[in-house]
């Protein structure tokens, strides 16, 4: 018997294995769906934080245009935010309740992406009026709040609140953002380089902002082109 054909055989049906290994292994990865965050439309939220007008639609919602001041001055706008995962909150200084525990959070989120600059924070004021420039500033600091990673906003109390209602319904659908008008929510909202809503989490929650970081990383697999 040619013992040299026989190992030669062998090393060829060794090879033909492992090469057909791969292949079905790739065959399985390519035709499973991978998993991707669901895109929140008005249809998909709870209706009563969303405008009558706007509770039909089912398809390409994303947040609308804005303008507003942080807390080192500059003007922020949604071009800001262009081609950036950011996660969006409301909240208000001087609160003594949920706020400071959502802050804690938020940090969180911050220092997970410390170093990524295709992530951003963008927490708005409910009480514009005396979340001035300065009190920001001194807010920003005391919490840790990085400049470059995450923007406090001030500005119109009116566009605020619409925001809140009308892009990323956040709040319940009641009030016209006027001078009584308060609102008050513990949400976290997931926004993806389109400008779509991709997850709401209770700010107030660790394990809900735990579950935000992995959907944060998992929304980064789907818009690779924008990493780092």
């Amino acid at each position: 018997m040619d013992l040299g054909f026989f190992n030669k055989s062998k090393s060829t049906l060794k090879v033909m294995a492992v090469l057909s290994v791969i292949g079905i292994s790739v065959i399985l990865y390519v035709g499973t769906p991978q998993k991707k965050l669901k895109k929140f439309n008005p249809i998909d939220v709870n209706p009563s934080l969303v405008d009558p007008s706007l509770r039909h639609v089912a398809n390409n919602h994303k947040i609308s245009s804005f303008s507003l001041v942080n807390q080192n001055g500059e003007v922020v706008t949604e071009k800001d935010y262009e081609g950036k995962i950011y996660v969006a909150d409301f909240f208000f200084t001087r609160c003594q309740g949920i706020c400071p525990i959502m802050t804690g959070n938020m940090k969180l989120v911050q220092n997970a992406f410390l170093d990524d600059d295709q992530i951003k924070i963008l927490s708005h004021s409910v009480t514009p009026v005396m979340d001035s420039v300065p009190v920001l500033k001194a807010y920003a600091e005391q919490k840790g709040v990085v400049d470059e990673k995450w923007n406090l906003v001030t500005g119109d109390k009116k566009e605020i609140y619409r925001l809140a209602r009308k892009s990323y319904f956040a709040v319940e659908d009641e009030g016209d953002g006027g001078l009584q008008d308060f609102i008050h929510t513990e949400n976290f909202i997931l926004i993806d380089p389109k400008n779509t809503i991709r997850g709401y989490y209770d700010g107030t929650e660790k394990e809900q902002v735990k579950q935000l970081i992995k959907d944060i990383k998992l929304l980064q697999e789907e818009f690779p082109e924008e990493n780092n």
